[in-house]
């Protein structure tokens, strides 16, 4: 199962989770939340890896629409975007809004789960018009 939009650029790690911030604010998507995973596996385990963000996104109008038809897909929520790198390049995940029909079974989530993976790839393939891209 494929459960992600994923883009991959040759841009810095530094500068590709600078443009996914604005390009997730360009489609009202905000980030509530960031985790650095590099620093944290650092930190609390001694271990090393290459940069990994997560950034907990969302748009609080499609928030609300899903939580209005399930109370429980808040355990899906946020919209999770990953900015990594791997063997030198830059990797951005964003998981796919569709991921929650499949997984509550709920068809009436689709029109929301669409239009959130309509605004994420936006976001994304803003990226790929960039002079780095």
């Amino acid at each position: 199962m494929d459960y992600s939009i994923t883009l991959h650029t040759p841009a810095p790690f530094a500068e590709a989770a600078a443009r996914v911030r604005d390009a997730l604010k360009a489609q009202g998507f905000g980030v509530l939340t960031e985790i650095d995973v590099q620093a944290t596996l650092h930190d609390k385990l001694g271990q090393d890896m290459e940069d990994y963000l997560i950034l907990g996104a969302c748009n609080p109008s499609l928030a609300h629409q899903a939580l209005a038809i399930d109370p429980s897909i808040g355990l899906l929520l946020p919209c999770n975007v990953v900015v990594r790198t791997d063997a030198g390049q830059t990797i951005i995940e964003a998981l796919d809004p569709q991921t929650m029909v499949t997984v509550t079974g709920q068809p009436s989530l689709k029109p929301v789960a669409d239009e959130a993976a309509n605004r994420l790839k936006t976001a994304l393939d803003s990226l790929r018009d960039t002079p780095d891209s």
